[in-house]
């Protein structure tokens, strides 16, 4: 576990005592003092800091907007995100069967974690040094929302081609996985049921093996579609 100093300097934040702080970055598999409760409370508490700040700086959106936009800034790939900026998997406390399976890296936990740091921040320093703490680290991401959110991941978007077209949605399968267990790789394909085309891709996980395949088969509509 890395010095807790140079994460608070990171979060810019400094407790009167750090004992809420260590437990934030305390997995369940480390011991019974583990940070699930201030993992509670810190959800709650930035579900609403990032719905005030978007409320604020979107006047003229709408509720469906906002909801998409906050839904987007706090789901558990974008936390990790921001996990993985300030370092939380070099201090996070995990067991020894945790950490030998790679959890630092592993997204749940590093989205876990950021989200008991700002339960912490809340419960030691009350709500404004969290909601200061917390819109200190969304403040790009809030600046980047409508971009983020306009962005269609390659599944979305050849779905939405095929639709389109009135044609069938395409069979995801996972073909064969290898690699040990915290290093695995899946291979995934993708087949369109109504042309009898497939295309095979690979991903540390079968989401981003699946997202690489849908992209795969979007260039070879493209490519056909143009010819």
């Amino acid at each position: 576990m890395s010095s807790l100093p140079s994460l608070l300097e990171r979060l810019q934040y400094q407790p009167k005592d750090d004992a809420l702080i260590r437990q934030a970055l305390t997995h369940r598999s480390f011991g019974k003092d583990h940070n699930e409760r201030l993992e509670f409370i810190g959800d709650a508490l930035l579900d609403l800091v990032v719905g005030d700040a978007l409320f604020q700086r979107f006047p003229e959106k709408p509720e469906g907007e906002l909801s998409r936009f906050r839904a987007e800034l706090v789901k558990g790939e974008t936390l990790a995100e921001l996990a993985l900026d300030l370092d939380l998997g070099s201090y996070v406390r995990l067991g020894q069967g945790e950490r030998k399976s790679g959890g630092g890296k592993r997204q749940s936990i590093l989205a876990n974690t950021f989200e008991a740091i700002i339960g912490a921040i809340y419960m030691e320093a009350g709500f404004d040094a969290a909601r200061q703490t917390s819109l200190q680290l969304f403040e790009r991401l809030i600046d980047s929302i409508e971009q983020r959110a306009s962005h269609k991941d390659p599944k979305t978007t050849l779905q939405e081609h095929l639709q389109a077209q009135k044609r069938k949605l395409p069979i995801y399968q996972l073909e064969s996985t290898s690699g040990q267990q915290h290093s695995q790789t899946f291979l995934v394909s993708c087949r369109l049921v109504d042309q009898d085309v497939s295309v095979e891709a690979s991903g540390r996980s079968k989401k981003l093996a699946e997202q690489q395949a849908a992209a795969l088969m979007l260039e070879q509509l493209t490519s056909r579609e143009t010819l």
